[in-house]
């Protein structure tokens, strides 16, 4: 017999207001979403209203664990309602420096499990809540959310589970989705003409797999085994040989991730800030040590500065890193980035190559207020995790990029908590790469303060605007992209030619320096060559001044994908970054700032110049004084940009 606990926890479901249902009314606190709760015998479903116009229906909801039911027949033994109005404050503030968080709760009671099911004014969220003794097996866990007709959806397809999360977005029906049988990366978004947007994802994820999606009888769940058996390939990856029949095996009292759709317009998708509402608040009691900013980073443009005063061998050396020092110093740039290249050995983290000097190249940063962060791939954290991260705090090291973990079992889901806990011990900060998306481990240990799981610039030719703007919609919806913006070298994608180390952007100069304001991330990259930035002065002195946390957030226009104009606030500054597609030659906004305060304010703009649909890298720089009554007149050119700062 089986040690674990052998139950399914199965909540049978039926199509709209199901006959002999008991239905329930669960509203938002500001009475724009509506949830219609059906319970009866062996049922369990919920349709969603918006300003009383539905928008999906879901049902399917289950939760298997080992191969035995519960008596899936019985109805639930209660329905509870509460309403909740809190604040509370990020480490690493995003979006806004405080979040309200505003929400109506029912707990559908079934006696050895609950599912609490949230209405927020813009989203409905579900999780289960089981309380069986010992350790148990799930095997599954699905729902199934049915939109009503009209949803295109964009989403991320990938070939397998083995994924870095950097696939391009598709745009399809759902009928194509299903058709083509594609599995999905989590978030996805579906769009409706009337710009109702869905957004799909998962919050305060623990001890258990990522969520992918498919599309079968409605957008249901897929999630990967757990693995039992993997074989190294390489230095950084590793094939799985052979995996469990169950999907987890964790505590049979606990809560389950948050599964969520967020229900909003374009520009709601922008300010919301459901994950974080959804995740536990943080683990640390001292946080003052995390330190958000800016990497200069070297891998993208090939380590190779060939300014003037470029007198020596650039490579990973020492006086290659000297030089990006002395880069970030001038601009006040908190970090550089060593990325492949600075270690003798991929597997060593401890020695760095011959060139480079680490004990002198860090007492040589430190001196110029500017520290330093080192690249190393996850099978060499996890092989030196009981002294990685006090041997860098020893060498005065704040902080680790770790990348190709490409996997997103439970296992490695355990392994980020592992390792970013570990960090913490010794005030280190993280940013994963080749990573799964943000689900909420951001929060609890705010050290980590990025994640790629991006399409970002390192993807050079293959990074492409009409992708990009997407991105605040999708992916930056549920938490901090690694981007790495930046290039000065900019190209109309049918115009582009580059590579490292002369590396090229897609997009104008405009769209490139508004990547700053407009993406969300604790850590923001200067891509490019110092070389590149000294020789455009204006635009490097604006990026460098870009904070990368923000206390107030405001969507200014935006429809999804296609373009998004944001305002952001840090202390009395506001910056405001715009991007758009290459659907039209231009796109002209009218602005008001009235979410200015009283007076006179000095607004510095950078906008496409008028030969940058060929021209990508013509862009003008233009001053004037504004107040809340002033409207601004706003033009990108196609995969253009609009960035300024109110000051």
């Amino acid at each position: 017999m089986n040690r674990f606990a052998l139950i399914v926890l199965t909540i049978l479901t039926t199509c709209l207001s199901p006959i002999s249902a008991k239905d329930t009314k669960i509203t938002s606190p500001d009475g724009k979403l509506v949830v219609t709760l059906s319970t009866g015998k062996g049922q369990l479903a919920w349709t969603v209203q918006r300003q009383g116009k539905t928008v999906y229906h879901e049902d399917g909801i289950s939760l298997t664990i080992g191969n035995q039911k519960l008596d899936d027949k019985a109805a639930p033994k209660s329905i509870k309602q509460h309403k909740v109005s809190q604040t509370f404050k990020p480490v690493v503030p995003l979006k806004f420096s405080t979040i309200q968080d505003d929400f109506t709760e029912a707990t559908i009671d079934y006696g050895t499990h609950k599912i609490l099911l949230r209405v927020m004014n813009n989203a409905v969220a579900h999780r289960f809540v089981t309380h069986l003794k010992g350790e148990v097996e799930v095997k599954d866990e699905t729902f199934a959310i049915h939109p009503v007709e009209g949803f295109t959806a964009h989403i991320q397809a990938c070939h397998s589970f083995n994924t870095s999360h950097e696939e391009a977005y598709q745009h399809k029906s759902l009928g194509e989705w299903k058709r083509d049988a594609l599995l999905v990366t989590s978030p996805a978004l579906l769009s409706a003409a009337d710009d109702t947007q869905l957004l799909i994802g998962e919050s305060d994820l623990d001890d258990y797999p990522h969520l992918f999606l498919t599309c079968k009888d409605g957008i249901t769940t897929a999630f990967p085994k757990y693995p039992i058996e993997w074989e190294p390939r390489g230095d950084r990856s590793e094939a799985i040989i052979k995996e469990a029949d169950y999907i987890a095996k964790t505590q049979g009292t606990r809560a389950f991730p948050w599964r969520f759709v967020v229900v909003t317009d374009s520009k709601g998708i922008i300010e919301q800030t459901v994950p974080a509402q959804l995740a536990r608040r943080s683990a640390l009691t001292d946080t003052d040590w995390i330190k958000p900013g800016k990497f200069s980073w070297e891998w993208w443009n090939g380590a190779a500065p060939y300014g003037p005063d470029v007198d020596f061998k650039a490579g990973c050396n020492y006086e290659t890193y000297c030089y990006f020092a002395d880069f970030a110093a001038r601009y006040g740039i908190e970090y550089i980035l060593l990325d492949e290249g600075w270690a003798k050995s991929t597997r060593d983290p401890f020695t760095g190559n011959d060139d480079l000097r680490l004990p002198d190249l860090v007492r040589y940063c430190n001196a110029k207020g500017v520290k330093i962060v080192l690249w190393l791939p996850w099978l060499t954290a996890l092989n030196h995790l009981d002294t990685l991260f006090k041997t860098y705090a020893e060498w005065g090291i704040p902080a680790v990029k770790i990348d190709f973990m490409d996997h997103a079992d439970q296992w490695m889901v355990n392994f980020y908590k592992r390792v970013t806990a570990e960090a913490a011990k010794y005030h280190i900060i993280i940013d994963w790469h080749g990573a799964f998306t943000p689900a909420g481990l951001e929060y609890e240990y705010p050290n980590l303060v990025s994640y790629e799981g991006v399409r970002g610039l390192e993807q050079m030719g293959g990074c492409r605007p009409e992708n990009t703007t997407y991105i605040p919609f999708i992916r930056n919806a549920v938490g901090a992209a690694d981007f790495t913006p930046g290039g000065m070298n900019n190209m109309q994608p049918e115009r582009y030619r580059a590579d490292r180390p002369n590396s090229g952007a897609m997009g104008t100069r405009a769209f490139q320096m508004a990547l700053y304001v407009v993406l969300e991330s604790g850590v923001q990259m200067l891509a490019d060559n110092p070389t590149r930035y000294y020789q455009n002065e204006d635009c490097t002195r604006f990026i460098a001044s870009v904070p990368t946390t923000w206390d107030e957030t405001r969507c200014l226009a935006a429809d999804a994908g296609k373009y998004v104009i944001v305002a952001k606030r840090k202390g009395q500054k506001w910056f405001i970054g715009g991007i758009c597609n290459g659907e039209q030659d231009e796109r002209t906004f009218q602005l008001p700032l009235n979410f200015l305060p009283a007076g006179t304010h000095h607004l510095t703009a950078f906008k496409d110049g008028v030969n940058a649909n060929y021209q990508a890298m013509h862009y003008n720089r233009v001053e004037q004084d504004v107040t809340s009554q002033t409207t601004i007149e706003v033009r990108m050119a196609k995969n253009g940009g609009w960035a300024a700062v109110i000051e």
